[in-house]
């Protein structure tokens, strides 16, 4: 199956905290608890018949672009995200310095917790 992330369309599902792609009936989604001043993004989830298609990343960049521009502290839980987050320095002034250190100081490649 040959996907271009580019076409698919996330929504912010604001109820259930967290954003969603949904391709071919299949759900996937970036979960995160939101406070005052932060956004901790705690979960990613993409079904095995759609993953490494760049959803996780599409899924991620918006949440990140959702928290600059409503003026948030990410926090980044999720592995794949601190992932994501190590690989793309545009977005490392939405974190606290400490995160910051912990990214860039943990091992890559771990799945997320549920």
């Amino acid at each position: 199956m040959e996907l271009n992330p580019d076409a698919i369309a996330v929504t912010h599902n604001e109820a259930a905290h967290r954003f969603e792609a949904t391709v071919d009936g299949l759900r996937a989604l970036i979960a995160y608890r939101r406070l005052p001043d932060r956004m901790v993004l705690y979960h990613t989830e993409v079904p095995a018949p759609i993953e490494g298609h760049g959803i996780a990343a599409k899924l991620t960049r918006t949440a990140l672009d959702f928290a600059r521009a409503n003026h948030l502290r990410v926090v980044p839980l999720c592995p794949y995200v601190s992932s994501y987050l190590r690989r793309h320095r545009e977005y490392y002034d939405l974190l606290s310095s400490d995160d910051l250190q912990r990214i860039l100081s943990t091992e890559p490649g771990r799945k997320c917790p549920h």
